[in-house]
């Protein structure tokens, strides 16, 4: 499912778009605007993630905790 929204933005920003989807190097406007989201969400997660591993007072190379809880994961494969 997707929803249609309007957004504004400046002349120069739309005729660089425009530019990149003549050019062939992308589908549509719309498909420049979900990628340029998508990159920048996942790049907001990761800089939370980043703070929350700094703010941890754990050793990062510990990875005893890591490796106990994968143990017990279900693979599938039983």
């Amino acid at each position: 499912m997707t929803t249609q929204i309007s957004v504004r933005l400046p002349d120069g920003l739309v005729h660089s778009v425009d530019a990149l989807v003549a050019a062939g190097g992308a589908r549509s406007r719309a498909s420049v605007v979900e990628e340029a989201l998508e990159r920048h969400l996942r790049r907001t997660l990761a800089e939370r993630d980043a703070a929350i591993l700094a703010a941890a007072d754990t050793d990062p190379d510990d990875l005893d905790a890591l490796a106990a809880w994968a143990a017990s994961q279900p693979t599938g494969l039983d």
